[in-house]
């Protein structure tokens, strides 16, 4: 599990498309922060398809920084 904060451009990288796994997502307080969980599955062709794979946390400082990006990406306004 990883609580994203902040975020770093990827330069010079090979980019591959991923294949698609179930994602779930929950929203949560602790000691008065909200957060954002995102949790994903496993892939049908896995050893152990739908188990629980990758957990990942934004609390509001990473979710500014990511729609910052999300809206730059994709011209979102």
């Amino acid at each position: 599990m990883v609580l994203l904060r902040k975020f770093e451009r990827l330069d010079a990288e090979r980019y591959q498309l991923q294949g698609e796994v179930e994602a779930k997502y929950a929203v949560f307080e602790r000691d008065g922060r909200g957060f954002v969980q995102i949790n994903t599955y496993g892939s049908p062709d896995r050893e152990m398809p739908g188990k629980l794979s990758q957990t990942i946390q934004l609390d509001r400082e990473g979710a500014i920084e990511l729609v910052a990006i999300l809206r730059k990406a994709f011209a979102i306004t």
